[in-house]
């Protein structure tokens, strides 16, 4: 991989090599850390960061649920993540702001620092060259989510990303693009880092917060933008069978943005390829960084403060 030239630490921009900490820090041992992936468009009236301060606000809430105090203001932590893109000069980016327990002292409830960086390389399309146009084939994984009040699912925490990498490393071992995980209810829930939407009837169906899911800034992007185009949209829990019987299927997220599944272990889902509504989703989706859809929301957060 090649690596961007800056990054933002602990308070300044520095070079990449330099931003280092501790093999004993907290957050190696534990798993305690929460982050944020945050994508940076080019669009008509420049470069614009894609509701980063609603990624700032999730970043800042996630760190409460752990009693972890960020030694940063929002406003703060925005202007970093504007300054290490603009930095690297990139008009388009992948930003990834992340907190964790450094160096301090030792187990599970001990006093550490809080450190902080940002860092912003250019990212493709996460699944693989050609998955927006042409779907993934995905697979239901072995691995369950964890269970309600076991980890606060609506964190968006390294530690919680633990079972991520189990559904994603299995899914890529038998061959499929992504996997799918069930919640310990056996119920859907969501792919290894990307939430899901089902077309059935006409409709979009997303599975609720309570299915131990994150509660994604895409997903409720997308939430948004088919109401606002009188689609209509329906949180509710959903058997796996589903997976089968729906119409069309996508997942998303930043990373993955949206992704049309084509099959689900095996078994087409509609005809086998991304559907029509699927793709209207992603016209209203990307065409708020070309232009073509209007930015109601005020989504698009320039660059340039």
């Amino acid at each position: 991989m090649h690596y961007p030239e800056w990054i933002w630490h602990n308070g300044a921009i520095k070079p990449w090599a330099e931003a280092t900490t501790h093999v004993m820090a907290h957050a190696l041992h534990y798993g305690s850390s929460v982050f944020e992936g945050i994508r940076c468009y080019q669009t008509p009236a420049g470069p614009a960061v894609f509701r980063l301060s609603d990624h700032t606000r999730r970043l800042l809430a996630s760190a409460r649920i752990y009693e972890m105090v960020i030694p940063y203001t929002l406003e703060e932590i925005n202007s970093a993540c504007r300054a290490v893109v603009s930095r690297n000069g990139l008009a388009q980016a992948y930003l990834r702001p992340v907190a964790f327990r450094g160096l301090g002292g030792f187990g599970l409830s001990a006093d550490t620092p809080i450190d902080v960086a940002v860092a912003a390389w250019h990212m493709g399309p996460y699944l693989g060259e050609g998955v927006l146009d042409d779907g993934i084939d995905a697979c239901v994984s072995s691995w369950q989510r964890f269970a309600p009040n076991t980890l606060p699912a609506g964190a968006k925490a390294g530690g919680n990303y633990l079972s991520g990498q189990l559904v994603a490393r299995e899914a890529r071992r038998l061959g499929f693009g992504e996997g799918i995980a069930l919640a310990s209810t056996g119920l859907l829930s969501e792919g290894a880092g990307e939430n899901l939407f089902l077309v059935i009837d006409g409709a979009l169906h997303t599975t609720p917060v309570s299915a131990a899911l994150l509660n994604g800034i895409t997903r409720n992007s997308i939430i948004h933008l088919a109401r606002d185009a009188g689609i209509e949209v329906i949180e509710r829990d959903l058997p796996r069978e589903y997976l089968y019987l729906c119409d069309e299927l996508f997942m998303c997220g930043t990373a993955a943005e949206i992704t049309p599944i084509r099959s689900v272990d095996g078994r087409a889902v509609g005809a086998g390829k991304p559907g029509p509504l699927t793709r209207r989703i992603q016209d209203m989706f990307f065409g708020l960084f070309d232009g073509t859809t209007p930015d109601r929301h005020g989504w698009l957060e320039p660059l340039e403060e």
